[in-house]
C-alpha cells in the first residue's frame, strides 16, 4: 500500500535509509519506531535499543551518523524511575555511538492507549566520497561476511517476555555498528553491501539481497556462529537461528580481493570479534539463497513468511 501511495526514486531503493544528495553532499537519513516487549531485557532496553537502532541503519546506507531525533510516546502512569533509566541509556548511547540528539517530541496518552513507552528515533547522516552501497550490488564472487553470533537479541527478549532461564545467561546484542563500519571502508573499497539483520533476521536480510541484486547467495552451515545457550532454546521451542532478530550484527558483500582485510577489520572491533565468511555470492540461480547442511545436504533458505516474535525491537 505504501509503495504506490508514496512512489518516487528514493523510496523504491527500498535501503535502510533514504540516500540522496543535498547541496553537492550525498547523505542518509532514516527513521524507526521501537515498540519492543519486555522495555527492559538482559544486555541493554529500549532506549538505546532506539538509539542504535537509527545508527545502524544509517550505517547500512555506508553514512557516518551525525543528527539524531528522539519522539516518545508514553502511557499515563509510566513509572518516572524507568523513564529516567531510559533516557539515560539513550544519552550514553548517542554519546558511545558519536551521534547528537538535536530535536524531539513527547506525548503521553491516557493509561491503556499505549503499552508503557514507544520511542521513535529518525536520523542523517553523511556519505563518504567512494562509498557506494545498496541492496541491489551484491555482484557473484562477493564474499559474505558476517560479524558474529546469531540470534542472540532474539532469544534474550524471548526469555525475558516468557520467564525463561538459563544457566548461561544470554545478552542483547544490541551495539552501534558504525565505528566497525568506518574500519570496513578503510581497509578496502570492494564492500558493496551492508545489511544488519534485525526483524525477519539473517534468512530474510540474504533473501533481499539476492533478490534486489540478481544473484544466487551461497552460505554453509557450519561457518554460522550461533552461541549453545542460544541454539538449545531454539531447538527446544522451534525456533531457526536464521530468521531471529540481531541487533549489533551486519552482513557484508565484500569483492574476493578485499575480503581477508575487511574481515580483519571487523574482527578488530569489540562488536565484531566473532566475524566469519559463511558464503558467497553466485551467478545463480537469481534471487535464491542455499545452505549447504552440517550432514552434507542443501537446503533452500526461503524468505520469513509472517513474523516469528512480534515486538521484538
Amino acid at each position: 500500500m505504501l509503495l504506490p501511495a508514496f512512489n518516487n526514486a528514493i523510496l523504491s531503493e527500498l535501503n535502510d535509509g533514504a540516500i540522496f544528495e543535498l547541496a553537492g553532499v550525498r547523505m542518509a537519513f532514516s527513521t524507526d519506531s521501537y515498540t519492543v516487549d519486555p522495555i527492559f531485557f538482559p544486555g541493554g532496553n529500549i532506549g538505546e535499543l532506539a538509539v542504535y537502532g537509527t545508527v545502524n541503519d544509517l550505517a547500512m546506507c555506508g553514512a557516518a551518523p551525525k543528527y539524531l531525533s528522539a519522539a516518545l510516546i508514553i502511557e499515563e502512569g509510566f513509572p518516572v524511575e524507568q523513564l529516567e533509566t531510559i533516557i539515560a541509556a539513550m544519552g550514553q548511547a548517542a554519546e558511545i555511538a558519536g551521534v547528537t540528539v538535536v530535536t524531539g517530541d513527547t506525548k503521553v496518552v491516557p493509561k491503556g492507549m499505549a503499552d508503557k513507552i514507544f520511542i521513535n528515533t529518525s536520523g542523517i547522516g553523511v556519505i563518504p566520497d567512494g562509498v557506494d552501497v545498496a541492496s541491489h550490488k551484491a555482484r557473484p564472487g562477493d564474499r559474505v561476511i558476517l560479524s558474529g553470533t546469531l540470534a542472540d537479541h532474539g532469544v534474550s527478549v524471548l526469555a525475558r517476555r516468557e520467564g525463561l532461564s538459563f544457566e548461561t545467561s544470554v545478552q542483547s546484542d544490541t551495539a552501534p555498528l558504525n565505528h566497525m563500519v568506518r574500519a570496513m571502508f578503510a581497509a578496502g573499497r570492494g564492500v558493496h553491501v551492508l545489511r544488519d539483520p534485525t526483524r525477519g533476521g539473517l534468512g530474510t536480510a540474504l533473501n533481499e539481497i539476492a533478490e534486489a541484486s540478481s544473484v544466487g547467495v551461497r552460505i554453509r552451515e557450519d561457518r554460522i556462529p550461533v552461541k549453545p545457550a542460544v541454539a538449545g532454546l531454539c531447538e527446544l521451542l522451534g525456533y531457526d537461528p536464521l530468521y531471529l532478530a540481531n541487533e549489533g550484527k551486519l552482513i557484508a558483500f565484500v569483492a574476493p580481493d578485499d575480503a581477508e582485510a575487511v574481515l580483519q577489520a571487523v574482527r578488530a572491533d569489540r562488536f565484531g570479534r566473532d566475524a566469519v565468511v559463511i558464503g558467497e555470492a553466485v551467478a545463480g540461480p537469481p534471487g535464491k539463497v542455499f545452505m549447504d547442511t552440517r550432514i552434507g545436504g542443501t537446503r533452500i533458505v526461503d524468505m520469513l513468511a509472517g513474523e516469528q516474535l512480534p515486538r521484538i525491537c
